[in-house]
């Protein structure tokens, strides 16, 4: 495992100090300032008139969602309590897409009531499901056919296409049976869903993703509209990255408008005028660098000639998916809070979490000033999958809180602090979800 460097201190706010002592920690703190920031860069970065989601699982803070809405952001969903998030944050259920490689028939007859009507499917079955749906509720569905293209695109840090997958339908398979893939009576087939790739930092491969992409679209549109559907939407997907865990600013896709402007119209010119309409997804670029992570000092001590620190954080409050092997190793950045209890010299220290479990580490041997129980740690660029992406229902542990800020208003005043609880609720028996 590489080796990260404690290279900078962080300081906090008068007002972010009393929030915290308040609500004590760990707490995650979000800043509206950093959100507001990434979304006009994003903006800035994309093609004029083209559209932007925002992927609802890396953060479904009801505070960030309100200020992607006002910055003009819609929902991408891929469940029931995204859904509700998505309401309650005030964007009408007419905005959201609903994704997602497999769908309960309950869901999407709630989702279909409450008013959403475009959903991403990966398969006939799922075409077939959504209009036997809408159908048995008298309402009719648009679709955007999620493709897996038939090779990977460059750069990616997780392979998304080119492999066998749960998302998405395999090109060669459209091409063979486009009838199949055309639309429903319920259920119309309206555009193309290419998600290829995620978090890329260069615009290099960003530009060879989406040229790729739209070769692929290009083959697809003909052979769906030969047989009768009607593609007016190219939803090109993301992968805008952004630092996770580790110090850092936000990406500059320095060039990425005009290339794909230049890009867009050789091999789509009736894009300027909305026809078809392209959009775009992001989740980590919008709020990753916006988010905090504080932690304290449990426990320091030495075990076989090693410094240990043992954290009020492990791997239930960040980098849970790392810790199953899902994403990259975590090995985050630790920055000291105000000033560290011990002397200033550093040592070689192991960094785990309260979790009784030896998986429950975070780094092994990076350097670290001598830390006493109480200290202050935090972890930056932890505002997308971070507390959700976490193990956070194992063993038990409370959540950390949440607490956000405005970095914009005077004084860097809290907007909010709250805490998740899990709790348990009876259900009624036999259940099944089936519609």
């Amino acid at each position: 495992m590489s080796e990260a460097v404690l290279d900078q201190r962080i300081t906090l706010s008068p007002a972010l100090q009393e929030a915290l002592h308040e609500v004590g920690t760990p707490a995650y703190v979000y800043d509206l300032a950093e959100v507001r920031r990434n979304a006009r860069r994003l903006r800035a970065a994309l093609p004029e008139g083209s559209g932007l989601y925002y992927s609802l699982k890396a953060n479904p803070h009801p505070e960030l969602l309100r200020e992607l809405r006002k910055a003009g952001a819609r929902p991408e969903v891929c469940s029931p309590g995204e859904l509700d998030a998505t309401l309650d944050a005030g964007w009408p259920a007419a905005d959201a897409l609903y994704t997602g490689p497999g769908k309960r028939d309950a869901d999407v007859a709630a989702a279909l009531r409450s008013g959403v009507r475009e959903f991403s499917v990966d398969s006939p079955a799922a075409l077939d499901q959504l209009d036997r749906i809408a159908a048995g509720l008298g309402v009719k569905a648009q679709c955007i056919l999620r493709i897996n293209d038939d090779r990977p695109t460059p750069g990616q840090r997780l392979a998304m296409t080119g492999v066998p997958s749960q998302f998405g339908a395999d090109t060669g398979w459209v091409l063979d049976e486009p009838a199949r893939f055309a639309g429903r009576p319920n259920a119309s087939v309206v555009g193309l869903h290419l998600y290829m790739g995620t978090n890329l930092v260069a615009t290099e491969d960003l530009v060879a993703q989406f040229g790729h992409a739209l070769r692929t679209a290009g083959r697809l549109v003909a052979a769906l509209e030969a047989a009768g559907a009607a593609i007016k939407v190219l939803d090109l997907g993301g992968g805008f990255g952004a630092p996770f865990a580790r110090a850092g600013a936000a990406v500059e896709f320095d060039g990425l408008r005009e290339r794909l402007e230049d890009l867009f119209d050789d091999g789509v010119p009736g894009w300027r005028a909305g026809h078809p309409a392209i959009v775009f997804e992001s989740g980590r670029y919008l709020v990753g660098t916006a988010g905090t992570l504080v932690t304290a000092v449990l426990d320091t001590k030495r075990s076989h000639g090693r410094e240990i620190v043992v954290l009020e954080s492990g791997i239930n409050h960040l980098g849970g998916m790392s810790g199953l092997r899902r994403l990259p190793p975590l090995v985050p950045h630790l920055l000291t809070v105000g000033h560290a209890s011990g002397p200033a010299d550093t040592a070689e220290a192991t960094v785990v979490g309260p979790l009784c479990t030896p998986l429950d580490t975070w780094a092994r041997s990076i350097p670290l000033p001598r830390l006493a129980p109480g200290d202050l740690l935090a972890v930056p660029n932890t505002g997308a999958y971070g507390l959700y992406a976490s193990l956070l229902a194992f063993l038990g542990h409370p959540a950390p809180a949440e607490i956000v800020i405005d970095s914009d208003l005077p004084g860097s005043p809290v907007v909010d602090a709250s805490r998740l609880h899990l709790t348990r609720a009876p259900v009624r028996h036999g259940a099944t979800g089936k519609e």
